[in-house]
C-alpha cells in the first residue's frame, strides 16, 4: 500500500482505551508517546493489542500549539 502521508512513525502500542464509539491509542515511538482518537472498529480489524507493533501516520496541512 502506498500512501501520500510523510509522515509515518513506527511504535509500539503502549495503550489502548476504549470509549463508548471511539478509542484513544497511545504508541511509544523513541522514548515520546504519540496518542490518536480512532474508532472502536478501526482497533478491532487493525487488530491493535498492547504491545504490538502500529505505524502513526501523521497528515496535517495545520500544526496548531497553543499555552
Amino acid at each position: 500500500m502506498k500512501i501520500s502521508a510523510r509522515n509515518v512513525i513506527e511504535g509500539k502500542v503502549l495503550e489502548v482505551h476504549k470509549g463508548a464509539t471511539t478509542a484513544h491509542v497511545r504508541l511509544d515511538v523513541g522514548g515520546s508517546v504519540i496518542t490518536a482518537s480512532i474508532t472502536n472498529e478501526a482497533v478491532d480489524e487493525l487488530g491493535l493489542a498492547v504491545g504490538g507493533k502500529a505505524f502513526a501516520v501523521i497528515k496535517a496541512s495545520d500544526v496548531m500549539i497553543g499555552v
